[in-house]
Parts: C-alpha cells; sequence; structure tokens
C-alpha cells in the first residue's frame, strides 16, 4: 500500500454560493473558512490550497446573538501617534457589511502566504446579487 500525496494538479475547484441571511457570524464564518482551506474534500493537504471559491451575499442580514451589536468593536490604526480609529459592529455593518465577514474568516484562516492566496478565493457582496454567474455556483448551506 501506498500512501497518496497530492499535488497541485490533482485539485479541482469549484465555486458556491452562501446566502448570509440570518445565520450567525461565526458559524457562517466557520463553514465559509472550511471550504476555502478544502478540508471537507478526500484529498485535503495542509501545506497546499485545496480549497474552493465562495461568494457570500446578503452580508449584511446576518445575525449575532447577545450584546455584540454595541459592544463588538473593530480597531485600526493608521501607524501615526492618535491613528486609532474604532468602528463599533452595528456601525460597520450599516456602512461596510463585507469587512465584517471578511474580518471573521480571516481570523480562522492560517496567517501566511498561503493564508493569504485561500483568502482571496472569498468573494463577498452585501446585496443579493453578484457578478459571478458565469461560473454557475452551487448554492451551499453553512
Amino acid at each position: 500500500m501506498k500512501t497518496f500525496n497530492t499535488k497541485p494538479t490533482d485539485i479541482q475547484r469549484s465555486w458556491y454560493v452562501v446566502d448570509a441571511t440570518g445565520k450567525t457570524l461565526g458559524r457562517l464564518a466557520t463553514g465559509i473558512a472550511r471550504i476555502l482551506k478544502g478540508k471537507h474534500k478526500p484529498y485535503y493537504t495542509p501545506h497546499l490550497d485545496c480549497g474552493d471559491y465562495v461568494i457570500v451575499v446578503n452580508a449584511g442580514k446576518i445575525r449575532v446573538t447577545g450584546k455584540k451589536l454595541d459592544e463588538k468593536i473593530y480597531y485600526s490604526h493608521s501607524g501615526y501617534p492618535g491613528g486609532l480609529k474604532q468602528v463599533v459592529l452595528r456601525t460597520q455593518l450599516e456602512k461596510h457589511p463585507e469587512r465584517v465577514i471578511k474580518a471573521a474568516v480571516w481570523g480562522m484562516l492560517p496567517h501566511g502566504r498561503l493564508g493569504r492566496k485561500m483568502f482571496k478565493k472569498l468573494k463577498v457582496y452585501g446585496t443579493p446579487t453578484h457578478p459571478h454567474v458565469a461560473h454557475k455556483p452551487k448554492k451551499l448551506e453553512v
């Protein structure tokens, strides 16, 4: 018996579309991260990007539990003194809903070259339409 070793030529990529309406943020992000990494495939290999493309629509209609809408804060810093910016989840969902899902998924992927490559396969839109219809994405329940 021989051990099967996945090669980059063996990887087949699919496109999936996920509707975020009414889904809990964390559970949605873990499902998306799993597909982006390729853990759902039988030939998953940790050192290769085996994952598929994921399109998320209706990003602004996600759900969060507890008081997270008013207490969860997203931080960014310009690098200059006094350059700390804070945005509450409620205002982030109103202005840039796609950033909320992207931040949650990015935290669940490897932080390096491979993780950045996986993250590029995530497409998030705040509206129910997307420009990737030509790829014929399959509907996915996460």
